[in-house]
């Protein structure tokens, strides 16, 4: 049975994913920035949130640990890398391991840049990626504690997870990452067309993830970056507003 995948709009643009294995009846939480919202869709769903999975230090993904714990008795796994940084951690993981929900497997990849011990989670069978805020539809993350080299490397590791996998990011950036990738490529007929898309759907409220491979790998001008000193000088400009 595929994974049941819930979207938490929180704060003023985060998304925290609530991830539910239906042969265990296991639930995760992937970035809880806060606990209330989080525990109370578990509640209205009848879900048991058992762990709570963390890609980076940030407070606005770290945020509602302590109270999930407290509230659950769940597990918190997160980057070994920043486990100074996310004291609330049970299990340090890095790339190379893999982490369990149920009878779900999620292998661990190292993709720092927009922290320097960031990592994400790949469920391979399930085409579900959970990447934080390394890559977003249409854009990528400022580059806080690594270097555009790194994450450049990221763009070339993600984009081999298959242009099926479905990327869950933390945040609703998409409008104003759309509108920085047209100053870019705005003839790239792909992104005026997902452009219009999105346009829409923002007018209806709606979210505009999970995004694709196939659809970054189409119209993000990070991932079509042609080289690090291509990524470095489309970020520095994305950063001048």
């Amino acid at each position: 049975m595929p994974l049941e995948i819930v979207r938490i709009p929180v704060l003023s643009d985060n998304y925290v994913w609530l991830v539910h294995e239906p042969v265990s009846g296991e639930t995760m939480a992937v970035d809880p920035a806060v606990a209330e919202p989080v525990l109370a869709e578990a509640q209205q769903r009848g879900w048991q949130i058992t762990q709570i999975w963390n890609t980076h230090w940030h407070p606005d993904h770290t945020g509602g640990n302590a109270v999930i714990r407290e509230a659950t008795g769940c597990t918190i796994t997160g980057p070994a890398a920043e486990a100074e940084r996310i004291p609330t951690l049970d299990r340090l993981v890095s790339e190379g391991d893999t982490v369990a929900l149920g009878a779900v497997t999620a292998r661990v990849l190292d993709v720092p840049a927009h922290t320097a011990g960031h990592i994400a989670y790949h469920f391979v069978e399930d085409h579900a990626a959970f990447v934080g805020d390394t890559l977003f539809a249409m854009g990528c993350g400022r580059l806080f504690e690594g270097t555009a080299e790194q994450m450049f490397a990221n763009m070339r590791k993600l984009e081999v997870l298959g242009d099926e996998t479905r990327i869950y990011c933390a945040h609703e950036y998409t409008m104003s990452n759309g509108r920085f990738a047209l100053s870019v490529e705005p003839e790239n007929a792909a992104l005026v067309s997902r452009m219009a898309e999105v346009t829409a759907m923002r007018e209806r409220d709606e979210p505009t993830v999970p995004t694709t491979i196939a659809l970054e790998r189409a119209t993000n001008p990070f991932m079509r970056a042609s080289s690090v000193a291509e990524l470095a000088e489309r970020r520095a400009a994305k950063d001048r507003g």
